[in-house]
């Protein structure tokens, strides 16, 4: 995932997208923030399934400052905020189709024996363990528990 955001911001260096550069530099300085407090905790670089974290919860600040300027009606603002968000999200790996996460659902139920409501959060943890970047969770969650209603 770290070459894929060095390519990334190699291409927008060389094809002159000021803007793009500047995210993509964002995002590299931020992984760098999270190895260096890894490493004042002794633990080493952080690892995809943090870093994909790190893009998605970027993202998603993209997308709340998009949503308060389009309040504001600053829409070219806006449109460019959503732009990054957009660029983000491209890093990150692609998820599972719906049919490849129901089923996953369906095999964490069974690996888990869960019986009832409360025991989603076992099967969401075995979920988390095996795809935690493939799978949005909030959305595996709310499977699990119609699998198990």
């Amino acid at each position: 995932m770290r070459e894929e955001i060095a390519a990334a911001l190699q291409d927008a260096t060389a094809s002159g997208d000021k803007r793009r550069a500047c995210l993509f530099r964002l995002v590299t300085a931020a992984i760098r923030d999270r190895d260096a407090a890894s490493r004042m905790a002794g633990k080493d670089k952080v690892p995809d399934s943090d870093i994909a974290c790190l893009l998605q919860l970027l993202a998603d600040q993209r997308e709340r400052s998009a949503n308060d300027l389009a309040e504001k009606g600053r829409n070219d603002e806006a449109t460019s905020e959503r732009g990054d968000a957009q660029a983000i999200r491209a890093l990150l790996p692609p998820a599972l189709p719906l049919t490849e996460m129901v089923e996953a659902c369906k095999q964490a139920v069974s690996e888990t024996g869960a019986k009832g409501l409360r025991d989603v959060g076992r099967c969401v943890s075995v979920l988390k363990e095996r795809y935690n970047d493939k799978v949005d969770l909030v959305q595996a969650s709310g499977v699990v528990r119609s699998l198990l209603s």
